[in-house]
């Protein structure tokens, strides 16, 4: 049994170490291989001065060396920082600064735009270069396994979301955080070595643990999708059958345009068993589309932030045609709890609307270097007896639970929202919008979109009227978040409304676009 999340490998190296591990375009690398090159990068880093605990960020695009690079990361004994190569520069640097990295592995271009950005030269991670001649020369030095002192509540890796200070935060997991997941999905979806699991999110977006981890302890062959692919649907349905996809995950948008533009009648899909998806909800008339198209798949709605990954599930069985209700995000996965706080503070009763708080291994250390953060959502709870207080995390997300026992996604506590599967924190994008010299006031509201579920609007307020075009508040915003994060919807106004306390009625801005739009949200590729 795996006790660190590198164990998987080791362990199906052996099993199947001839077997292909991951595919990429016209790459692919066996288990055996897989195991040597991961061996290989751990002992570099270890040269480098990388030891236990120490972080160490990816930067690179979708590619066989990224997944060389978690395995290697985590076999030294350190912490992987998966980054998004897209992401504007300063963004990046905020992230390799904040959270102390004392490596960083990726292309020597996107790694320059990154290093100079950084405040004190002395603290710079050590460089190690997927396209310089050194990452040959160390695939070609020697591979035995490294003997990292690591323990299973020792962290694994950090994600770092959208904050609503204007600044990502990193959510930390441990091995066994991580593990939890892993090993319920394993079993639940039944992964196996015939399997071919594709792997759609980027590294940093948390179902790519899924794909990665779940498919490697099954011994299973990862197929990394190539990132352009998202935006052409046509050609995404086409690789799906192509590469005999038999276990797909994604959010939900992804799902919607291959519905809507993939032109899915034309294949047969033969090979796909089993369709996940996550993220963000799923709208009931494209998800009957779907099932109706490729009938013979299973398909499961799962459910829960990065600071649990998954906590809770739902397997789509019936959707009545005239039935338009958001899919259940289900019921419990094993070895964790949820339960539903009401405004009184109380567990909530069947049917009752509250806040979902999630109990167990699943829940994360908390966030990097933001210990009062971390308390506002990892709280002591009492629970009813004979259990003591015990420490929880509050999701943010307000639930109920109907009468089958299945627990009802409702919407968000606070302004965070879902875009096309990522958690975006509307406070970070205005905070980019307002560091623009010539913008005085700023809101940004989530406009409903069948499609992604989630358009971004902006309403901005200037200090000289025509002063500034949509275009060029667009550019400023992607010098400093990323692409999915800028607004599709720039609206210029003399004022903004406000409540009797002088605060920006949002209210009033959300109503003035009570109906769902579609396809309304900029056109991106995320994953």
């Amino acid at each position: 049994m795996a006790y660190l999340l590198h164990q998987l490998l080791t362990a199906s190296a052996e099993r199947h170490p001839d077997k292909e591990a991951v595919t990429f375009e016209n790459r692919s690398i066996t288990y055996r291989e897989l195991e040597a090159a991961s061996d290989q990068l751990a002992h570099a880093l270890i040269q480098h001065g990388v030891g236990k605990g120490d972080r160490v960020g990816i930067c690179l695009n979708k590619c066989m060396e990224s997944v060389i690079s978690i395995f290697g990361i985590l076999k030294a004994g350190a912490v992987y920082v998966p980054l998004d190569a897209a992401a504007p520069p300063k963004r990046l640097a905020f992230i390799v600064g904040n959270c102390g990295m004392k490596a960083l592995v990726g292309a020597s271009k996107k790694i320059a735009g990154i290093t100079h950005l950084l405040p004190d030269s002395r603290s710079a991670p050590r460089l190690v270069l997927t396209d310089d001649a050194s990452w040959r020369e160390m695939l070609r030095s020697p591979a035995d396994p490294p003997r990292a002192p690591v323990i299973e509540q020792d962290l694994a890796y950090i994600l770092y979301t959208s904050g609503s200070t204007g600044e990502p935060k990193g959510v930390m997991i441990s091995h066994r955080t991580s593990l939890t997941f892993v090993n319920w999905a394993y079993e639940t979806f039944g992964v196996q070595p015939a399997d071919r699991v594709s792997n759609h999110a980027p590294l940093h977006f948390d179902l790519s643990i899924f794909d990665i981890f779940t498919t490697i302890q099954a011994g299973g062959t990862v197929v990394l999708v190539p990132e352009q692919l998202s935006v052409f649907p046509m050609d995404l349905a086409r690789f799906i059958e192509q590469q005999c996809i038999s276990i797909w995950y994604s959010v939900p948008s992804v799902l919607t345009r291959l519905v809507l533009h993939g032109d899915l009648g034309r294949h047969r899909f033969a090979t796909l068993r089993t369709i996940l998806f996550a993220g963000e909800v799923f709208p009931a008339k494209y998800l009957r589309a779907l099932r109706a198209l490729i009938p013979h798949a299973r398909y499961c709605n799962l459910y829960g932030p990065t600071e649990t990954n998954v906590c809770t599930w739902y397997e789509v069985k019936d959707l009545r045609e005239d039935s338009d209700q958001p899919i259940p995000i289900g019921k419990p996965c094993a070895n964790t709890e949820v339960f539903v706080v009401n405004d009184r503070q109380e567990i909530a009763r069947p049917g009752e609307e509250g806040e979902l708080y999630v109990r167990g291994p699943c829940v994360m250390n908390g966030y990097w270097g933001l210990q009062e953060r971390t308390r506002d959502v990892l709280v002591r709870f009492p629970l009813p007896p004979p259990f003591e207080e015990q420490v929880v995390y509050r999701t943010g997300d307000i639930v109920k639970q109907d009468e089958n026992g299945n627990f009802l996604f409702l919407g968000r506590r606070d302004h965070m929202i879902k875009s096309r599967g990522y958690r975006i924190e509307l406070g970070e994008i205005e905070s980019a919008l307002y560091s623009h010299p010539n913008v005085v006031e700023a809101a940004v509201i989530a406009v409903p979109d069948e499609e992604i579920g989630n358009a971004i609007k902006a309403v901005v307020v200037t200090r000289q009227p025509n002063g500034l075009t949509a275009a060029e508040l667009e550019y400023h915003c992607a010098q400093r978040i990323p692409k999915y994060m800028i607004p599709g919807t720039i609206e210029f106004r003399s004022s903004l409304p406000k409540t009797s306390t002088g605060k920006i009625d949002r209210t009033s801005l959300r109503s003035d676009h009570p109906a769902p739009l579609v396809g309304a949200g900029a056109g991106i590729s995320h994953a």
